[in-house]
């Protein structure tokens, strides 16, 4: 089993740490890219039963990590944060 990933591993992979939240933006090719990246993550993020907010706008998605129960980030938000950076590390951009 993979260690925990960390606020310090968030913050090293881009991730705006809040206590309220875990925010990335993400950049692609095109909005097709962008839908496309949303539509290969969708499988896992469903099978952790931890879904995202995000919104894209053309070529950019952003994503907002919280746990809404909890009204703050936990250990569920790190795992998905990792789940996301590793899908997107996967399509080679």
């Amino acid at each position: 089993m993979p260690r925990a990933y960390t606020p310090e591993d968030a913050a090293a992979a881009g991730w705006s740490v809040g206590a309220e939240a875990l925010t990335k933006t993400f950049r692609f090719a095109s909005f097709r890219a962008a839908l496309a990246f949303m539509a290969d993550c969708a499988p896992a993020i469903d099978a952790l039963d931890h879904h995202p907010d995000w919104t894209n706008v053309y070529d950019r998605l952003v994503v907002k990590l919280t746990t809404h129960e909890a009204g703050k980030v936990t250990e569920r938000d790190f795992r998905l944060a990792r789940l996301i950076d590793a899908q997107f590390a996967a399509r080679g951009a």
